[in-house]
Protein backbone atom coordinates (compact mmCIF):
# COMPACT_ATOMS: atom_id res chain seq x y z
CA UNK A 1 0.00 0.00 0.00
CA UNK A 2 1.54 2.98 -0.80
CA UNK A 3 1.62 6.48 1.42
CA UNK A 4 -1.68 8.22 -0.76
CA UNK A 5 -3.67 4.91 -0.47
CA UNK A 6 -2.57 4.89 3.37
CA UNK A 7 -3.52 8.86 3.47
CA UNK A 8 -6.95 8.05 1.71
CA UNK A 9 -7.30 5.13 4.25
CA UNK A 10 -6.84 6.97 7.24
CA UNK A 11 -8.92 10.46 5.87
CA UNK A 12 -11.97 7.93 5.36
CA UNK A 13 -11.30 6.36 8.93
CA UNK A 14 -11.22 9.83 10.52
CA UNK A 15 -14.23 10.92 8.52
CA UNK A 16 -16.00 7.70 10.43
CA UNK A 17 -15.00 8.47 13.53
CA UNK A 18 -16.19 11.61 13.25
CA UNK A 19 -19.35 10.38 12.48
CA UNK A 20 -19.66 8.49 15.23
CA UNK A 21 -18.68 10.79 17.74
CA UNK A 22 -21.44 13.47 16.76
CA UNK A 23 -23.72 10.72 16.87
CA UNK A 24 -22.95 9.13 20.00
CA UNK A 25 -22.89 13.07 20.98
CA UNK A 26 -25.77 13.55 20.07
CA UNK A 27 -27.56 10.28 21.84
CA UNK A 28 -25.77 11.71 24.93
CA UNK A 29 -27.57 14.86 24.84
CA UNK A 30 -31.13 13.24 24.10
CA UNK A 31 -30.25 11.16 27.56
CA UNK A 32 -29.80 14.05 29.46
CA UNK A 33 -32.86 15.94 28.33
CA UNK A 34 -35.04 13.00 28.82
CA UNK A 35 -33.56 12.72 32.57
CA UNK A 36 -33.88 16.68 33.07
CA UNK A 37 -37.58 16.11 31.94
CA UNK A 38 -38.80 13.20 33.96
CA UNK A 39 -36.30 14.49 37.01
CA UNK A 40 -37.25 18.13 37.11
CA UNK A 41 -39.96 19.46 38.89
CA UNK A 42 -41.72 21.51 36.02
CA UNK A 43 -44.71 22.30 37.80
CA UNK A 44 -45.66 25.85 37.97
CA UNK A 45 -48.15 27.75 39.75
CA UNK A 46 -52.01 26.99 38.97
CA UNK A 47 -55.43 28.03 39.54
CA UNK A 48 -58.59 26.51 41.11
CA UNK A 49 -60.00 26.65 37.55
CA UNK A 50 -56.88 25.04 36.20
CA UNK A 51 -56.61 22.21 38.63
CA UNK A 52 -60.52 21.57 38.22
CA UNK A 53 -59.32 20.79 34.46
CA UNK A 54 -56.00 19.17 34.99
CA UNK A 55 -56.80 16.19 37.58
CA UNK A 56 -53.22 16.21 38.25
CA UNK A 57 -51.36 17.02 41.50
CA UNK A 58 -49.96 20.79 41.21
CA UNK A 59 -49.54 23.97 43.40
CA UNK A 60 -52.19 26.51 43.79
CA UNK A 61 -51.06 30.05 45.43
CA UNK A 62 -53.76 32.32 47.00
CA UNK A 63 -54.73 33.57 50.64
CA UNK A 64 -57.15 32.55 53.32
CA UNK A 65 -60.73 33.61 53.37
CA UNK A 66 -60.70 35.06 57.06
CA UNK A 67 -64.27 35.88 56.41
CA UNK A 68 -65.00 31.98 56.97
CA UNK A 69 -65.12 29.53 59.50
CA UNK A 70 -61.98 27.30 59.94
CA UNK A 71 -63.14 23.83 60.34
CA UNK A 72 -60.96 21.68 62.68
CA UNK A 73 -62.54 19.40 65.70
CA UNK A 74 -59.94 16.98 67.11
CA UNK A 75 -62.51 15.23 69.54
CA UNK A 76 -63.97 14.15 66.03
CA UNK A 77 -61.20 13.70 64.13
CA UNK A 78 -57.92 15.48 64.57
CA UNK A 79 -56.27 14.39 60.86
CA UNK A 80 -59.09 16.56 58.85
CA UNK A 81 -58.66 20.05 58.79
CA UNK A 82 -60.58 22.59 55.83
CA UNK A 83 -60.89 26.06 55.24
CA UNK A 84 -61.73 28.39 52.35
CA UNK A 85 -59.18 30.16 50.14
CA UNK A 86 -58.69 32.42 47.09
CA UNK A 87 -56.04 31.72 44.42
CA UNK A 88 -54.69 34.70 42.71
CA UNK A 89 -57.01 34.99 39.76
CA UNK A 90 -59.76 35.62 43.07
CA UNK A 91 -61.91 32.20 42.69
CA UNK A 92 -62.49 30.83 45.91
CA UNK A 93 -62.24 27.63 46.81
CA UNK A 94 -62.83 25.14 49.72
CA UNK A 95 -59.57 23.30 51.22
CA UNK A 96 -59.25 20.07 52.69
CA UNK A 97 -55.95 19.00 54.55
CA UNK A 98 -55.73 15.45 56.05
CA UNK A 99 -53.44 16.82 58.43
CA UNK A 100 -53.84 18.77 61.84
CA UNK A 101 -54.77 22.54 61.71
CA UNK A 102 -51.47 24.52 61.30
CA UNK A 103 -50.51 26.92 63.70
CA UNK A 104 -50.70 30.37 63.13
CA UNK A 105 -52.85 29.74 59.39
CA UNK A 106 -55.03 32.59 60.12
CA UNK A 107 -52.02 35.01 60.20
CA UNK A 108 -50.45 33.70 56.87
CA UNK A 109 -49.63 36.45 54.26
CA UNK A 110 -49.76 33.45 51.66
CA UNK A 111 -50.48 29.90 51.26
CA UNK A 112 -48.91 27.83 48.46
CA UNK A 113 -51.07 23.95 48.51
CA UNK A 114 -50.07 20.99 47.00
CA UNK A 115 -53.12 18.93 45.47
CA UNK A 116 -55.97 18.45 43.37
CA UNK A 117 -58.84 18.43 42.78
CA UNK A 118 -61.96 16.08 43.66
CA UNK A 119 -65.46 17.59 42.59
CA UNK A 120 -65.23 20.98 43.84
CA UNK A 121 -63.08 20.61 47.01
CA UNK A 122 -59.28 20.60 46.70
CA UNK A 123 -57.52 17.94 48.42
CA UNK A 124 -54.07 19.24 50.01
CA UNK A 125 -51.19 17.01 50.54
CA UNK A 126 -48.83 19.82 51.80
CA UNK A 127 -49.67 23.53 52.67
CA UNK A 128 -46.70 25.98 52.77
CA UNK A 129 -47.24 29.27 54.31
CA UNK A 130 -45.77 32.66 54.73
CA UNK A 131 -46.55 34.41 57.53
CA UNK A 132 -44.77 37.58 59.15
CA UNK A 133 -42.28 37.26 61.85
CA UNK A 134 -43.31 37.92 65.09
CA UNK A 135 -39.17 39.11 65.90
CA UNK A 136 -38.20 40.81 62.94
CA UNK A 137 -39.85 42.73 59.57
CA UNK A 138 -38.89 38.94 57.78
CA UNK A 139 -41.34 36.73 56.69
CA UNK A 140 -41.03 32.97 57.82
CA UNK A 141 -42.43 30.29 55.29
CA UNK A 142 -43.93 26.86 57.06
CA UNK A 143 -44.29 23.65 55.08
CA UNK A 144 -47.04 21.20 56.68
CA UNK A 145 -47.57 17.56 54.90
CA UNK A 146 -50.87 15.63 55.23
CA UNK A 147 -51.04 12.75 57.19
CA UNK A 148 -52.78 10.77 54.46
CA UNK A 149 -54.24 12.13 51.11
CA UNK A 150 -57.60 10.13 51.31
CA UNK A 151 -60.73 11.89 52.27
Amino acid sequence: MSKSDSFIANKKQIKRMKKSSIILIAIIAVAIAMILVIYTDSSTYSTFTEAKEKKTELYVVGQLNKDKVLHYDPKTDANKFSFFMYDNEGTECEVVFRGAKPQDIERSEQIVLTGKMDGNVFRASKILMKCPSKYNDKSVVTEINATAFNN
